[in-house]
Order: C-alpha cells, then sequence, then structure tokens
C-alpha cells in the first residue's frame, strides 16, 4: 500500500506506540517516506494533498500566503474552512497588497495570523537585504510555525529557474514537513483556476509585478523577463529565505 494511502491511525512511532489520527507529528516520516510521498503526490490533485495534510497533521498545521493571489487559500479553505493562515507583516509591504490581506480575509472569513513587526532601519535592507529578510520574514515565520509539525507553500515550479525542482513534499530545516500543493501547476493552470474560480489577486500583478515582495525591493518585470526578475533587482539575491529554512 502506498504510504499516503495508509491509514495513519495504524502507523506506529519509533517508540512502537501507534499514532493517532490527527495526532502525528512530523518526526514520525523519515526522509526516505518524505521522497516516496512525493512521488506519489505528482499524480495527485492539490486539493487531494491538501486534504492529506489536513488529516494527518491537523491541528498542528499551518500555510503562508504571499498575498499574490488567493489560489491555495481557496483549495484549502474549501477543504478546512478553519485553516490557519499566515501571513507576514513586514512594515515594507505596498498598500495594494495589505489591501488584498483584507479582501482576502472577509471573503474567506480566513483564521489570520498576521506575524507583525516593528519597522525596522531602512538602511539595513539598502546595505544588507539578506539580514533585513532574515530579521522580518524568516524569524517572524519560524514564530508562526512554533508548535507546529507541517505547513504549506503556494511555492511553483514555474516561478522561477531555482524552483523548477521543488517538491510537493520535504522537510525543511526545522525538521518540519513542507508542503506546496500547487508546486507542478503551470502558469496557465493558475490563470484558468483563478479565471473559473473568481479568485482574488493582487491588483500589483495586473502591473507588470508578478512576483510581489516587500515595497523597496520589488519593481516591475518587463515582457520577456524571468517572473521574479524585479524581486531584489541588481543584486545577487534570489530568495527572502523563507522556502530555504
Amino acid at each position: 500500500m502506498a504510504i499516503a494511502e495508509t491509514n495513519i491511525a495504524s502507523l506506529t512511532g519509533a517508540d512502537g506506540q501507534p499514532i493517532a489520527l490527527g495526532e502525528t507529528r512530523h518526526e514520525y516520516f523519515s526522509d526516505a517516506d518524505l521522497a516516496k510521498l512525493a512521488d506519489e503526490f505528482e499524480t495527485w490533485s492539490a486539493s487531494r494533498i491538501i486534504r492529506w495534510a489536513v488529516d494527518t497533521f491537523s491541528p498542528h498545521l499551518a500555510m503562508t500566503a504571499s498575498m499574490t493571489d488567493a489560489v491555495l487559500i481557496d483549495l484549502a479553505t474549501k477543504v478546512d474552512p478553519a485553516i490557519e493562515v499566515v501571513f507576514i507583516d513586514t512594515g515594507y509591504h505596498f498598500p495594494e497588497t495589505l489591501a488584498t490581506v483584507e479582501e482576502v480575509r472577509r471573503r474567506y472569513g480566513l483564521n489570520l495570523k498576521m506575524m507583525t513587526v516593528a519597522r525596522q532601519n531602512e538602511a539595513l535592507w539598502q546595505a544588507d537585504p539578506e539580514n533585513c529578510c532574515s530579521a522580518v520574514k524568516v524569524g517572524q515565520l519560524d514564530r508562526a510555525l512554533a508548535g507546529k509539525d507541517a505547513w504549506m507553500s503556494g511555492l511553483r515550479r514555474s516561478e522561477a529557474d531555482t524552483r523548477h525542482s521543488a517538491p510537493i513534499i520535504s522537510r525543511d530545516l526545522r525538521g518540519l514537513v513542507k508542503l506546496n500543493p500547487i508546486a507542478n501547476w503551470t502558469d496557465a493552470e493558475v490563470s484558468a483556476y483563478i479565471e473559473e474560480h473568481d479568485i482574488v489577486v493582487n491588483p500589483l500583478t495586473l502591473q507588470g509585478y508578478p512576483s510581489i515582495g516587500c515595497m523597496p525591493c520589488t519593481t516591475p518585470v518587463a515582457d520577456g523577463e524571468d517572473p521574479r526578475a524585479g524581486r531584489w533587482r541588481g543584486s545577487d539575491k534570489t530568495e527572502c529565505g523563507l522556502h530555504l529554512a
């Protein structure tokens, strides 16, 4: 029987004791287990993957949202309306992004966890964007995921060359299970889902911003450029660190 189809309640942990449904912990899955699951999930729908994650890890499960669009939120709340959604308010977001947060929150009645930080010294993002991201993004995600066993994100392979091999499920550097349920979706599939389900999108995506981060570090992208070319333009930086941790 495939790992993902195994009755979670029948699994046993390292101590030989049964793992009850909804009480599974991330350490019960070996790296080999996660690699097998990653292969299995390539043929699963995003909704089915999310259902598995909710059944396996809830209530110790959260998902992050950048508020570029609400595709993953729409998928996840159809499975579990009460799923915890984490948004990191860095203090540097575009007004359009914050307005999108409120629109999505109202539409779905989100169980929204806003991680808010004090505004950082502006010189930091100019002189040392790596440490700025570590302080206002990665550090806040660490706080948000305290006590969790797994988390989900909307990361997709087609977003950038640096993400082309992103697995649907893996283990992050914290030891938690990380799921990217729409990792194998194409841009066309995302657009079709948005159109079919009237999904909220950040208006900046219609103004030349296919990838939206903090206002000081995000610029519009020209036709033919990599979708993430506007992030930290002019530097070697390609990721804020949320998906590297």
